[in-house]
């Protein structure tokens, strides 16, 4: 009788000690499962955050590169072997949240032409860098309290040749260049279309040479000239399918004695693809500052207006 009471003793405490480890062992399998369930729920809310982070932008543009070459070998006509390489570049970024809105742009382009038998046969033909950026705050209508900042000038230094045999040093980069900040009202109407009003506009004018400091309306003895004035700007980004605008137009005069004399910058690039790496680019700056004179041939410097025109065939790309 004692060693059956021993045994039920035994069987009773045994299946209270596989019963705690069942249970036991099914709590952390429930354990486990939560915190797998957990991760998940996680990782799918950082995943679903995002990707609506990454609805909030919108990226397009344009780079290309464009070349030609010309040989002549015992060519009777006559003529001169010559290459030009001309890369370039727009690309537009743009984040929108509820009523908060900012918008960078980014032009460049640089390119070379060599002219065989001259003595500078490698000569700069293009080289831009434009940089922009604004934010904005809708107050209604498609209207935006605007802040914005730009920048304007080039990389390397810019020559001029009056004939084969002779080479003028012009710019530079910095020299000149042209920083803007400014507070005014931005009208977007669609993703198209933007004007730009502000009547406190600040224009800084850079010319660290002291070569070229009285060429772009800098004092001799200074490296920059401040102005405060007011400012109109335009913008259009265009594009359908393989089809692309994109242009600018920046209008300013200072509050000073020369109040009424307007410096203008204007860049216009239309670009279309063919076959998906082809590219057709036509792209022209004109540009007229009322510091900047030039020699008018009788002994006169005076303003004039700047154009420049570049059509090219080469590889490039639209997105």
């Amino acid at each position: 009788m004692k060693q059956l009471k021993i045994v039920l003793l035994v069987c009773l405490f045994s299946g209270f000690y596989i019963g705690a480890i069942a249970q036991d062992e099914t709590t952390k399998k429930t354990e486990v499962t939560d915190v797998v369930t957990a991760s998940t729920k996680t990782a799918d809310e950082l995943q679903k955050i995002q990707m609506d982070s990454l609805k909030n932008w919108k990226i397009n543009g344009a780079v290309g590169l464009n070349s030609s070459l010309t040989t002549l070998t015992n060519w009777a006509a006559g003529g001169t072997n010559s290459a030009a390489f001309i890369g370039y570049g727009n690309v537009r970024f743009i984040y929108q949240k509820d009523k908060f809105a900012w918008e960078t742009f980014f032009d460049t382009e640089f390119g070379y032409t060599y002219l065989a038998k001259t003595k500078y046969a490698w000569r700069k033909s293009n080289d831009k860098l434009n940089l922009s950026s604004k934010a904005g705050y809708d107050i209604g209508n498609h209207f935006y309290a605007t802040l914005m900042g730009s920048f304007r000038s080039q990389y390397t230094a810019g020559y001029d040749y009056p004939d084969d045999q002779t080479e003028n040093y012009i710019s530079n980069i910095l020299s000149p260049s042209y920083t803007d900040i400014s507070l005014g009202i931005d009208w977007k109407p669609n993703d198209i279309f933007s004007v730009y009003f502000s009547p406190a506009a600040g224009r800084i004018t850079t010319a660290l040479d002291t070569a070229l400091r009285v060429k772009y309306g800098v004092d001799p003895n200074k490296s920059f000239k401040a102005e405060f004035g007011a400012m109109l700007k335009g913008g259009v980004n265009y594009q359908y399918k393989d089809f692309k605008v994109v242009s600018a137009l920046t209008l300013f005069t200072p509050y000073s004695k020369n109040f009424g004399n307007v410096d203008v910058d204007w860049d216009l690039a239309v670009s279309y693809q063919l076959l998906k790496v082809l590219n057709v680019s036509l792209g022209t700056s004109l540009k007229y500052y009322d510091a900047v004179k030039f020699d008018n041939g009788d002994g006169r410097n005076v303003q004039h207006i700047q154009f420049k025109t570049l059509l090219g065939v080469g590889i490039g790309y639209t997105f």
